[in-house]
């Protein structure tokens, strides 16, 4: 298929850094690919796509976030009748030379600066989908200066993203949303079974391809993210740890004891004595 390139300039004025709008995507293939000499960061707002990328189809429905690279080759093919609509932010190199030199070494080889043949995505559901439609709308509304995309694109990789689990490029796609649900405490409450039945999968086959992917068993996936989920609670409420165990779905509090000190190498009530230190107020 044809290959062209699009400029950032075609969109924006010299003196504005990025462009953001939301739109509608159509139901016919795309009649060529494109590359880019800008960044881009869309996310599917309602619907359902085909996204054409580097070589492979994918499906992608609401609340893939996908962070493309400038080389990366791609086109749209909205899925029939599902009113796809998509919030797109497109920004200059320049921006993202800034990002990764300034925290590259938070950062990582992720996001925008991934090295896979493919694009980095994540799929986010509840208060992150939330965070990221509310956040990218009123970018769109917002005057189009630099300091306003920087913090749009650290807001989005910090805030939204970064406490949703990245899966590596080539993950079966019902394993990412299986894991993307998992992080609800309906979810991770109840354990593997419930992250078994989300997964719609045989338990040793879920088994299997989690260890391929992610190097973990079910049982190590939903400790990690019960504990992530209690740091959580413990750095930002007063609810007494018990409790927290209780709702992290251990009702054995040496246990959660033992498996947040395997996390964290601290004791909870020493997690929250040093990130809750009050210097105001001591």
């Amino acid at each position: 298929m044809e290959i062209r390139t699009f400029t950032l300039d075609s969109y924006i004025t010299p003196s504005e850094a990025f462009h953001c709008t939301r739109k509608a995507l159509v139901e016919r293939p795309p009649p060529f690919l494109h590359r880019h000499d800008y960044f881009e960061l869309f996310l599917v707002e309602r619907g359902a796509t085909q996204h054409i990328l580097n070589g492979r189809t994918e499906l992608l429905t609401r609340g893939a976030l996908v962070f493309v690279r400038p080389d990366d080759a791609h086109g749209f093919q909205a899925v029939e009748n599902s009113d796809c609509h998509i919030i797109n932010l497109m920004f200059r190199r320049d921006t993202a030379d800034f990002l990764e030199g300034r925290y590259g070494a938070e950062l990582g080889h992720r996001f925008f600066w991934s090295r896979d043949p493919y694009p980095e995505t994540h799929i986010l559901q509840g208060p992150r989908m939330e965070r990221a439609v509310n956040s990218a709308l009123e970018l769109q509304t917002s005057r189009r200066s630099l300091s306003r995309v920087e913090q749009y694109l650290l807001y989005v990789m910090t805030r939204v993203v970064d406490y949703a689990q990245a899966l590596p490029n080539g993950t079966p796609r019902w394993l990412v949303t299986a894991c993307a649900a998992a992080r609800d405490p309906a979810v991770f409450r109840k354990g593997v079974p419930a992250f078994v039945a989300v997964a719609g999968r045989g338990h040793e086959h879920v088994c299997r391809t989690l260890r391929r992917h992610l190097g973990l068993s079910p049982s190590a996936y939903i400790n990690r993210v019960r504990m992530e989920y209690s740091a959580m609670r413990l750095g930002a409420t007063d609810v007494p740890v018990e409790e927290i165990a209780v709702e992290c779905g251990i009702e054995n509090l040496s246990h959660f004891y033992k498996v947040f000190r395997d996390h964290y190498g601290t004791t909870p009530r020493q997690y929250r004595r040093r990130h809750r230190t009050n210097p105001v107020q001591p």
